[in-house]
């Protein structure tokens, strides 16, 4: 299990860095499932570019990244194939739906479970976090993102803060099977 739960992705050099060690491999040989769906709204639209970037700063050849909107549901096998899955931000309630009506959950679940790897962005934080019915229950807390200053930093005991908040520039870090649960904030 790793994930990077953020609220604005790669948005400092310690994240940034972070991110490369979890990765685990050379970014050249990386391949990214880029997944825009959450961004609905033309605020969250604008967002998107940056949050190509994040990938694209870090070496990651643009060719080697897949955007994937959550129209239908992509199959484990398929997703095996990339070494990161990235979830913009935008309308959690909008992405929480497309995951569940496609029959992503059960994939992305699978994948995380197998040591895959998933960045996300806002409403793609959120939906791992029991803020809405239906989430994909991988934080026992809710979780408020773009908040002026985080609540929490360094390691975190389960169980979790009934409340977490993440500033801008805050990351959770979350490694294995334990939840060994780490807040990077710069």
């Amino acid at each position: 299990m790793r994930l990077m739960l953020t609220s604005c992705g790669l948005e400092t050099e310690e994240i940034k860095q972070y991110f490369l060690k979890m990765l685990g491999k050379h970014p050249n040989e990386t391949k990214a499932l880029f997944i825009p769906t959450a961004a609905i709204d033309a605020d969250a639209i604008a967002v998107l570019p940056k949050c190509m970037n994040d990938l694209l700063k870090c070496m990651i050849p643009k060719e080697n990244i897949t955007v994937y909107d959550l129209h239908e549901n992509i199959t484990y096998e398929d997703i095996l194939q990339y070494d990161i899955v990235y979830l913009c931000g935008g309308r959690t309630s909008y992405l929480l739906e497309r995951i569940n009506d496609s029959g992503f959950r059960n994939t992305l679940l699978s994948y995380i479970e197998n040591d895959g790897f998933v960045l996300g962005v806002s409403a793609g934080s959120l939906v791992f976090a029991n803020n809405l019915p239906g989430n994909l229950g991988l934080i026992d807390s809710k979780l408020d993102v773009h908040c002026e200053k985080s609540n929490v930093s360094g390691a975190i005991s389960v169980p979790l803060p009934t409340n977490i908040k993440l500033s801008n520039t805050a990351a959770i870090i979350i490694k294995d099977i334990s939840r060994q649960i780490v807040v990077i904030d710069s």
